[in-house]
């Protein structure tokens, strides 16, 4: 297992490739996830040029080869199921040419969210049901499920199988697919294209304990990232852990995303290390930082300095990215 980084953090504060990468360097990263576009960001990943240009494409991929680091996820977080139809058309669009860019490049898995349709086909923004009462609540699970999830995914699915790539879905509040359940019930539907982006944080404000949740998971984890949460019982216990307000009022929420380690400590995170592996996950760890207390480099060093006595350091295995 090794540690990579996501390099979206930095994309997003106008860091460019070259520099992204130079800096992952000097700190020890031999592994970067790159954003390929929808709310990841093609900063460091210009999609359609790549895909147009094989000259493009050299020059891009020589900027990692130079510097030995290899990419092990290309993500396009996105929600192609968007009751706004001109939304979904452009982010399907992104979604396949980064299916089909990891296809051109040799990698095997990309990350990505299952999205969230609207409650029914006249809605027009989307619709997360958390409840099943009032009763209409279920008819919507079943419109959103029945003729928008499973038959959108089934396809996209079978696109991805046929270029060689694995789906590996984040689960997130707010879209179809948030916790292993459904996860599972979507790959039940879909086949084994689709799997887990396993990321923790999102689970410990849910009431899921990761660690189990792995084991749930067993054999259908296809990428992980790494990042924390920190529960707020102060806030939590009188309001619950449901919070709407905005991440940077952090003194008022319930929880906070925060570097690793800072929400959870060795012990948690070496037995969540060892539980992945002993359900068959051996690959790359990608710090994922989104910490509003720290810059991105702190933030970053901080969780390279704390997971890297934790990670036994081996050669990744080959079918999971270039």
């Amino acid at each position: 297992m090794e540690l990579g980084v996501f390099s979206a953090i930095l994309a997003g504060n106008g860091v460019p490739l070259p520099d992204t990468l130079d800096y992952l360097k000097s700190v020890g990263i031999r592994w970067v996830e790159i954003g390929a576009g929808n709310y990841a960001g093609n900063v460091h990943c210009p999609t359609d040029e790549l895909l147009k240009s094989k000259k493009a494409l050299e020059a891009w991929r020589d900027e990692f080869k130079r510097r030995k680091i290899r990419i092990s996820g290309l993500s396009c977080h996105g929600n192609p199921i968007h009751p706004d139809k001109a939304f979904a058309r452009e982010n399907h669009r992104v979604q396949r040419k980064t299916i089909q860019l990891a296809e051109k490049i040799g990698l095997k898995t990309v990350v990505l969210f299952s999205g969230c349709p609207g409650g029914s086909k006249k809605d027009t923004v989307p619709n997360w049901v958390t409840c099943p009462w009032p009763p209409e609540y279920l008819d919507i699970l079943d419109y959103q499920w029945n003729e928008v999830v499973i038959p959108y995914w089934s396809r996209e699915a079978k696109f991805a199988e046929d270029h060689g790539v694995r789906l590996a879905f984040e689960a997130h509040p707010g879209v179809v697919v948030y916790n292993p359940e459904t996860l599972l019930r979507l790959r039940k539907e879909c086949g084994k294209a689709v799997g887990a982006n396993f990321d923790p944080s999102h689970f410990f404000w849910q009431g899921i304990e990761p660690i189990a949740a792995v084991r749930e998971l067993k054999g259908a984890i296809y990428y992980c990232h790494a990042k924390d949460t920190r529960l707020e019982p102060l806030r939590g216990d009188v309001n619950g852990y449901l919070d709407t307000k905005r991440y940077d009022r952090v003194s008022e929420r319930s929880w906070l995303f925060r570097t690793c380690g800072y929400g959870h400590d060795a012990l948690w995170w070496k037995g969540f290390v060892s539980t992945l592996r002993m359900c068959g996950y051996d690959g790359v760890l990608s710090i994922e930082h989104e910490d509003s207390l720290m810059s991105p480099k702190e933030g970053l060093e901080k969780a390279i300095e704390f997971l890297r006595p934790l990670v036994i350091e081996e050669k990744p295995g080959k079918e999971s990215w270039i």
